[in-house]
């Protein structure tokens, strides 16, 4: 019987041949940056095998990673325009009045430089590619067994990207995208919307404006709203501050505007170590500042706000012209940042 140290000796030397194996790999077959991730993927790989992980597993990983891996491909030339997910029915028809809205904020929004992408459907989905065209739209399908045919708009595009899995879909429309709008859709619409407020409330994704639009007068955000105020909110379900989270409107030109006065003066953020940063297309003023360590002190947990004019050395450069403000966020108070993304954009 070995004793344990033996027993340590072997298991120190196997992960030493594993990891030296795999650089010698990775040198040969996929030079380039990012070896370390590239390297703790294929441990993650052994790991599977030593786990006795069954083929179904294993298929659910492999299908995930090569749609991703594709997604990636596709998106990554236009990495620098900015994208709007639009979400709705694939059941609406041309002629009606939320297709004929959705069709003229596409065309809005790709008039100031924007593209679009849509789940590459009928309805709702088609009046995004239809308003914005061909060119300035991109498509990210899924397989089901009904309907989902892919619109005549976006058809055979390179721009369109075909999904199996719900999940792998939903994390490109969000990664994706710097804004989004829902238009009137069914269980898929409101999947899409709820998961995107989630997403932004509890900070696991960046930022964005989220819109709901209607048509001229449509009552179906409205009475949305109504649900969740009563029932969310009047249950102490959400904070207060969580309303801020969305903008709800029926007209297709303020859903462009919601989102052009987000990036007016905000650009993005990120969290570097404990410290979040936003960056900012122009510098707020020393009374803008002095008002944010006032009125936004309560959620900051140390310190104040503080404005830089370079990147912090872990962003290695990002994004190098954009003036900083740098704080200890809280991480929990997403409507209230919201909220301060407003006063930012608002400044003087």
């Amino acid at each position: 019987m070995r004793d344990a140290g033996t027993t340590e000796q072997s298991r120190d030397a196997f992960r030493e041949n594993r990891e030296q194996a795999i650089r010698d790999f990775l040198k040969e077959f996929a030079p380039g940056e990012n070896q370390n991730l590239l390297a703790q993927m294929m441990v993650t790989i052994t790991r599977l095998a030593a786990d006795g992980a069954s083929r179904g597993d294993l298929k659910i990983l492999n299908t995930a990673m090569k749609e991703l891996r594709y997604a990636f491909k596709v998106f990554a030339p236009y990495d620098h325009i900015p994208k709007v997910s639009i979400f709705g029915s694939a059941r609406t028809a041309e002629d009606h009045p939320q297709y004929l809205e959705a069709k003229k904020f596409a065309e809005l929004i790709q008039e100031k430089g924007w593209m679009v992408i849509t789940g590459a459907g009928g309805g709702i989905m088609r009046a995004g590619h239809h308003g914005a065209s061909r060119d300035a739209s991109f498509g990210v399908s899924i397989s089901l067994p009904f309907e989902q045919a892919t619109n005549d708009v976006i058809a055979d595009d390179e721009k369109l990207v075909h999904f199996n899995y719900f999940f792998t879909r939903k994390l490109i429309f969000v990664k994706e995208a710097r804004a989004i709008v829902l238009f009137p859709g069914g269980f898929g619409t409101q999947d899409e919307g709820f998961e995107s407020m989630t997403l932004v409330q509890t900070l696991k994704s960046a930022m964005v404006p989220i819109v709901l639009c209607d048509e001229p007068d449509g009552t179906y955000w409205q009475h949305w709203r109504t649900y969740v105020k009563s029932e969310l909110l009047g249950n102490e379900m959400l904070d207060p501050e969580d309303m801020n989270l969305f903008y709800l409107t029926d007209n297709a030109e303020k859903a462009v505007d919601e989102i052009l006065q987000f990036y007016k003066r905000f650009h993005s953020s990120r969290y570097v170590g404990d410290k979040m940063v936003f960056r900012l297309n122009t510098p707020i003023s020393a009374d803008t500042l002095a008002a944010l360590n006032d009125e936004y002190a309560d959620i900051i947990t140390e310190g104040q706000y503080e404005q830089q004019s370079e990147p912090l050395p872990d962003e290695r450069g990002e994004f190098a012209d954009k003036a900083r403000l740098v704080f200890s966020f809280d991480r929990r108070s997403a409507g209230r940042l919201r909220l301060m993304i407003n006063a930012i954009n608002q400044s003087p």
